[in-house]
């Protein structure tokens, strides 16, 4: 005898509201997330980068030659060379993202046919209150990281308070931030995670994807090149699995994203260096850098941090991360 499937439900591969979201929202066909990670390029490389035209333009008045913009790319970001405020740059740093965002944002739109919203969380609202109290724990964590490295080695650390350039820094943040790391997080730990799960039907592959592609992404960082390939990319790598497994457990961006905000929105703030990619004038300026001290410090904030959510929210079903 024939069995009647016609109102039997459909077994769907996820227990995780997150991963469900991608997949009963909208469209979702291979050539969809081509077609959107072309145009998240395309705002990126392509109409981001007519921001930087008139950088380019007044590092040859300044004498700079091709061959050294070829031979060292950030060169047009510094506001010394080029002779320039470092607000100008800092705008169009940031600018580029707002491309970049647009391009994602009209495919999951009109081709996915899906709500903003599905791509960040599994829930039907966005948990602001989640967003913000990671944001102030792990900004909380930074300052407090930062004002004991100052007392216990003062001449690390240059005080160089400005504070009529500190408040337009901070607005100038407070404006393009949100997007930037907006950004970040949609492309890694929501658009990709998501699509990455329609194929492999389960959660840490495409975590272990989407943390290498935000590695790769961040490698061309003058950080790279000061400090080389294998300890940068076990501090993008660690950061990216940290922010991705929050992202499965919590079913939602709100927690991975107040934390990137909060490591980037401090961090321009706080501290610059020579070999920042984002500089800034910010409370200190770093006379000497560590690496290696970096990624500790940024394990142990990742350690504080995810035991302070665990209690909080009480996660149980640790099988979100794999289904």
């Amino acid at each position: 005898m024939e069995e009647n499937t016609e109102h039997t439900p459909q077994r769907l591969p996820f227990n995780n509201l997150f991963l469900l979201s991608g997949r009963l929202n909208g469209e979702n066909k291979p050539w969809m997330y081509f077609f959107g990670i072309l145009m998240l390029v395309t705002g990126y490389l392509i109409i981001g980068g007519l921001m930087f035209i008139p950088l380019m333009q007044r590092a040859t008045e300044m004498g700079i030659s091709l061959q050294e913009i070829n031979e060292n790319n950030y060169i047009i970001f510094d506001a010394e060379r080029l002779n320039i405020d470092k607000f100008y740059i800092l705008i169009a740093q940031f600018s580029i993202f707002v491309f970049a965002f647009l391009g994602l944002y009209v495919v999951i739109k009109f081709i996915h046919k899906k709500k903003l919203l599905h791509v960040i969380t599994g829930f039907d609202r966005f948990r602001f209150n989640r967003f913000w109290f990671s944001f102030l724990i792990w900004g909380g964590l930074l300052c407090g990281a930062m004002l004991i490295g100052y007392f216990i080695e003062p001449g690390s650390l240059t005080v160089q308070f400005n504070l009529q350039r500190f408040l337009v820094l901070i607005l100038v943040c407070a404006i393009f931030l949100p997007i930037q790391t907006l950004t970040e997080e949609l492309v890694f730990r929501g658009y990709l995670l998501q699509g990455f799960s329609q194929i492999f039907k389960n959660g840490w592959v495409p975590l272990l994807i989407t943390s290498a592609l935000f590695t790769l992404a961040h490698m061309s960082n003058p950080e790279v090149g000061k400090y080389g390939w294998g300890i940068m990319s076990c501090y993008y790598a660690g950061f990216a699995l940290f922010l991705g497994a929050l992202t499965l457990l919590d079913e939602g961006l709100e927690l991975a994203y107040g934390i990137h905000f909060a490591n980037n929105f401090f961090s321009s703030l706080l501290v610059t260096s020579p070999h920042s990619v984002i500089k800034t004038d910010a409370l200190f300026y770093a006379n000497t850098e560590s690496a290696a001290a970096e990624l500790v410090l940024a394990l142990c904030l990742a350690l504080v941090s995810f035991i302070v959510f665990w209690l909080k929210y009480r996660w149980k079903n640790t099988n979100l991360l794999l289904k």
